[in-house]
């Protein structure tokens, strides 16, 4: 280890702060409270340092991986960590003095453009903390827009989204309701029809849902609007290769969580909130928008064109006070978005739904496992089991195999139910793996 201060350095320093040595400087605190002993190793070389962290590595026994349940494992192209891990890119901070930052600023654009392209809505944001929170800022923005105190929900939405809605809105006045859903685990629209009023500010719709299926979203966008109420709808990002767009069913905002778009799953973390919404919103929009101006010499230039932080011009009128940026997020996802394309976006997307479906008729053949809900799904599904969920986990495990979400931690109704993912990284062999595991069980 190199210790860059030296013996004189720390002898100067503590003359000019006026003490004898560093137990003067610290007599304030309890002697109890310092120099702890620690039961330490001997010190090892670099070498053999790297040797026994090798062998703790080989006691891994990595898993094949069939959750997703909000966090999804897709193959991330080299190019993208590569890219994105330039010190350029690691070092810089977010953009508070935006003539020293256009590179960053750059990038940031270019993550909303290409969200704007995704969601085929108006604007973007530079991206939130993760999805849950971009659509607690969608709630609040509709909330503010409307100028009404209820908000709608559907039941399955993401738990963990439930919960961030409910710790942020707690104090804001707001009512926090939920829509049925039918016994095919989607929305029930005549219902939500009947509980919509003039009193709604907004329904949030998850699609794909936390089931994994797909809603009939031009429907829901007619009977939303139709009450003077504004839509907030949640998707998966890959999903938007092969089905319906934010825009082509005119939601109000768009949100997702980005992890998927480059970023490993890393035990959960960090994520990437993506919003996006209509021009008319613009003003509402939490965070900063980055866009293209000219300077001086005529030439082009990146700036910060709306700055809705409490740190800046909007202090108390701040539409919102927690606004940083998940910058290099957003830059892997918009590293992954330029190297796949549109096309490359929309062959993912397949491999997804032909993994998941490949799956699900699988796990059907099997006696005592249902898979799906009748309805469309896109790359996970519910598993009805004839044990419970934590069983076959565990079971499966012992195999070699995550096998999926255990429904029942989320609803204890649902302890016999497993939630499955598919993704175009589980190759066809490891799909019949799967099945042949979960029918020996």
């Amino acid at each position: 280890m190199f210790t860059p201060t030296t013996q004189k350095d720390k002898e100067e320093m503590l003359q000019k702060i006026g003490v004898s040595s560093i137990e003067e400087l610290l007599q304030q605190i309890p002697s109890q409270f310092l120099y702890p002993t620690l039961d330490l190793p001997h010190a090892l070389t670099e070498a053999e340092l790297t040797a026994h962290i090798h062998e703790l590595a080989a006691k891994n026994k990595p898993l094949k991986n069939f959750i997703g349940a909000g966090m999804y494992e897709h193959f991330i192209p080299a190019a993208v960590p590569a890219l994105s891990s330039r010190g350029e890119f690691l070092t810089a901070y977010t953009p508070y003095q935006a003539e020293a930052s256009q590179g960053t600023l750059q990038t940031i654009y270019e993550f909303q453009s290409c969200v704007c392209a995704l969601m085929n809505m108006d604007v973007a944001t530079a991206s939130h903390y993760d999805g849950a929170t971009a659509m607690t800022e969608a709630v609040l923005a509709a909330a503010r827009i409307t100028g009404r105190k209820e908000v709608i929900v559907s039941t399955l939405l993401h738990p963990h989204y439930k919960e961030v809605l409910t710790t942020y809105t707690r104090h804001a006045g707001l009512t926090i309701t939920e829509a049925k859903v039918q016994t095919n685990a989607t929305l029930a629209i005549k219902e939500l029809q009947a509980q919509l009023s003039d009193k709604t500010a907004c329904f949030v719709l998850p699609t794909p849902n936390f089931l994994g299926n797909l809603e009939d979203a031009q429907a829901v966008s007619e009977v939303v609007h139709a009450a003077g109420a504004l839509l907030v709808a949640v998707v998966n990002p890959i999903s938007l290769g092969v089905v319906q767009t934010p825009g082509e069913y005119n939601a109000d905002f768009a949100v997702c969580e980005g992890q998927p778009l480059g970023n490993p799953i890393s035990f959960g973390g960090p994520g990437l909130g993506i919003m996006a919404a209509k021009k008319a919103y613009v003003r509402q929009l939490p965070g900063r928008i980055v866009g293209i101006a000219k300077d001086h010499d005529a030439k082009r230039a990146f700036v910060l064109t709306l700055q809705a932080r409490e740190q800046h011009i909007r202090r108390e009128k701040a539409s919102s006070n927690i606004c940083s940026n998940e910058a290099l997020c957003a830059l892997n996802a918009v590293i992954y978005l330029t190297l796949l394309g549109p096309q490359g976006l929309r062959e993912v997307a397949e491999l997804n739904l032909e993994r998941a479906h490949q799956l699900a008729d699988l796990i059907n053949a099997i006696p005592g496992f249902k898979a799906g809900t009748g309805a469309p799904f896109f790359n996970e599904f519910l598993v009805s089991c004839p044990m419970t969920a934590k069983e076959v986990i565990e079971k499966m495990a012992e195999r070699g195999i995550a096998a999926g979400h255990d429904l029942g931690n989320t609803c204890t109704a649902m302890k016999n139910c497993l939630l499955v993912c598919a993704t175009e990284l589980r190759t066809e062999s490891e799909l019949k793996a799967y099945a042949d595991a979960l029918r020996g069980i």
